[in-house]
């Protein structure tokens, strides 16, 4: 079955109602979608995992509206393609017309002034900017253009998604609907696509024609089926480049699990395939303040020195940096603690809700706060043998709450004995 056109391209959807995914931004009623609707709809960023429909929305909008589209590579594009750009969408303005969309994939990898050179177009209103983003946007995107823009957040496709752009493909693609397709088990498609919907028609599409070679009269798809073909042809059904997460998520496992080897190895994979140093001193910072956290809080401050040396130097030196620092991380012993902490306190929040602050720990600015109380009975610990006096700071009905939990390492040890000995029986478990 010799097809030019990829199975992804082909199933690509052209309005809404075909997009699957993203309730909570066009799902019926959700922000993203009335402003669509609207024909009122701002620059805005999308950011999101690759795979989960970026471009094709972007694609979508500029469809229903009927406005011009141009798109720019971060990649490949520099500050005379984006002028050159500009000088077009201007070409396009005509009294009655919409502003056309500049879509820009992969923003982040804009530098500075790449960045600055989009600025007077997005505020004269000349396109309406839709850049697309794996990263953090407050990272890698400049203030200015960043306070012009909306950021919506795109979110990893579920089960259930996944299965569905599966069954569409095989029962709608003009294709694969004349072939006897059956797809027996899902779950090594769904692992091996990592929740990449554009993997995982790469993935169906070559499992399919490799079955097809075969002259058989019905394809029947199995886990083994699957794994088995992937083996073989791992580069084939990554031709997008997506292995990059694949690395970056080894490397991150291999710092956690404290195997020094594997992560170096990881690192060096990235280095060789020209990752951007920033790119892995940021996965470090993460790694040093989630998996290591308590248990050796030195691990954040080199971190953040690896960080700002990268930033200082560059390639070829700062692969020495980063491989210390990886190793020093691997390393080290690890604790979860503070990462679980916060998560257990937000759960927290959202399940009890805005609960009023004690009285007594309030602040007391005006006569009328302190006659109704507001720092009554409050004490200044500083007043106390060492520094310490046990009192009540949480909301009343959470008072006997624990929420930072211990883990069993040294420098924790010695916390969970400090805090036994200050909070007289509720650490004791």
């Amino acid at each position: 079955m010799a097809i030019n056109q990829p199975l992804a391209d082909r199933m690509r959807p052209t309005n809404l109602n075909e997009y699957i995914g993203q309730k909570h931004l066009v799902g019926e009623n959700a922000i993203l979608r009335k402003a669509i609707e609207s024909g009122n709809i701002p620059s805005f960023i999308l950011w999101g995992p690759p795979g989960v429909g970026k471009t094709t929305l972007a694609k979508i909008i500029a469809n229903q509206q009927n406005r011009p589209f141009f798109t720019l590579s971060a990649v490949h594009s520099g500050v005379k393609d984006v002028r050159e750009t500009i000088e077009k969408a201007k070409k396009q303005q005509f009294f009655d017309a919409p502003n056309p969309i500049l879509f820009i994939d992969e923003i982040h990898r804009f530098n500075k002034s790449q960045q600055d050179s989009l600025l007077a177009a997005v505020e004269q209103g000349i396109f309406i900017l839709i850049g697309a983003t794996t990263e953090n946007p407050s990272f890698e995107v400049i203030s200015p253009l960043l306070s012009r823009a909306q950021v919506y957040i795109l979110k990893p496709l579920e089960k259930d998604d996944l299965i569905q752009i599966l069954d569409n493909a095989i029962s709608k693609d003009k294709y694969l609907k004349e072939l006897d397709i059956k797809i027996e088990e899902y779950e090594a498609l769904l692992r091996f696509s990592g929740g990449d919907a554009r993997k995982l028609y790469n993935i169906l599409e070559l499992v399919i024609n490799t079955e097809n070679a075969k002259n058989s009269n019905t394809i029947t798809i199995t886990n083994d089926v699957v794994t088995e073909i992937l083996q073989q042809n791992i580069a084939t059904y990554d031709k997008n480049g997506e292995q990059h997460y694949d690395i970056i998520s080894a490397f991150i496992k291999s710092v956690r699990g404290s195997d020094p080897n594997a992560a170096v190895y990881w690192l060096a994979r990235m280095i060789e395939g020209g990752e951007d140093p920033k790119f892995i001193a940021r996965r470090l910072l993460i790694l040093a303040a989630e998996d290591i956290g308590l248990a050796n809080p030195n691990a954040l401050l080199l971190a953040n020195n690896c960080f700002d040396a990268v930033n200082k130097i560059g390639w070829p030196e700062s692969r020495i940096i980063l491989s210390e620092a990886t190793i020093y991380l691997a390393t080290s012993p690890k604790s979860n603690s503070a990462y679980q902490a916060i998560n257990d306190a937000q759960s927290l929040v959202r399940k009890t809700g805005d609960l009023p602050v004690p009285l007594h720990i309030r602040n007391a600015p005006t006569k009328l706060m302190k006659d109704i109380g507001y720092g009554k009975d409050y004490k200044y610990a500083h007043s106390y043998k060492n520094n310490f006096v046990q009192d009540n700071f949480m909301p009343e009905n959470l008072k006997d709450n624990i929420i930072y939990a211990p883990q069993d390492n040294s420098k924790e040890s010695e916390i969970l004995k400090r805090l036994q000995i200050q909070w007289k029986g509720k650490y004791n478990y």
